[in-house]
């Protein structure tokens, strides 16, 4: 499950708040109660493990017809 990004408009303070992707937006700050919670647009970052993935076994190799070029 993701994980989401709001903040309050009313006390301004950040939540990170995990969700299924059909879930309702939160509304109600869990901080002040208030229904003034907007969703962040915020970075996703994800790392490739494992093998086969040209950041961990193509990117630094040279190729022979390169080198004779």
């Amino acid at each position: 499950m993701p994980i989401y990004e709001y903040r309050c408009e009313n006390c301004k303070k950040t939540h990170e708040i995990l969700q299924d992707i059909t879930d309702e937006p939160i509304t109600e700050c869990p901080a002040c109660h208030e229904n003034s919670m907007k969703k962040m647009i915020s970075v996703s970052s994800f790392k490739l493990t494992g093998t086969g993935w040209y950041e961990t076994d193509f990117k630094n190799k040279t190729t022979s017809s390169s080198k004779s070029a």
